[in-house]
């Protein structure tokens, strides 16, 4: 099952959380330094259930093992980039692409996973949405492939050379 979709809307970033305790109260208050990620996050969540829904009756199932993400979003332009001489401009500004990748992370448990710590990779990049098209983040879900080498002997013992080699060279010059 791969699922695909395109949330519309300016992501959000998964701000800092913080815990405190109020005097009579038994369990701590918790808050998040941004309140929109819980509607964005809605957002989310709803995107992805519409598009499980489209899937054959076979593939509508949470994720069991390792998973794979791969999410890209376009952010809104500053006016200052609105020009065409500016289409290629890269996106190296706030908000930070781990704190928008948490909010999609979390916004996706219970839906495509039970967990997010099942996923295992990530591929996530930011960029400006393109002249005239409006803010949005593309989203595709699945297993994780089997492409790791610990299931390929030759690419294992491979690796197993580049590590003793390290280590001699390592050793070599004392850093170990």
């Amino acid at each position: 099952m791969i699922l695909r979709f395109t949330v519309y809307g300016v992501a959000e970033a998964k701000g800092s959380t913080r815990a405190f305790h109020r005097p009579g109260m038994k369990a701590p208050v918790i808050t998040d330094s941004n309140r929109n990620v819980k509607a964005w996050q809605r957002l989310i969540a709803d995107a992805a259930g519409t598009a499980l829904a489209e899937l054959p009756d076979a593939d509508r199932r949470l994720i069991a093992g390792g998973a794979r993400v791969e999410v890209t979003y376009f952010l809104p332009r500053p006016k200052a980039l609105d020009r065409p001489k500016h289409a290629g401009a890269e996106h190296t500004k706030k908000p930070d692409l781990d704190k928008l990748t948490r909010a999609v992370l979390d916004a996706l448990t219970a839906v495509a996973w039970t967990d997010d710590a099942q996923v295992i990779e990530l591929v996530a990049c930011k960029r400006y949405a393109a002249l005239g098209y409006p803010a949005h983040v593309e989203i595709a879900v699945g297993p994780a492939a089997l492409r790791h080498w610990q299931n390929d002997p030759a690419m294992f013992e491979a690796q197993l050379e580049a590590i003793v080699a390290f280590k001699a060279a390592a050793h070599k010059v004392g850093v170990l």
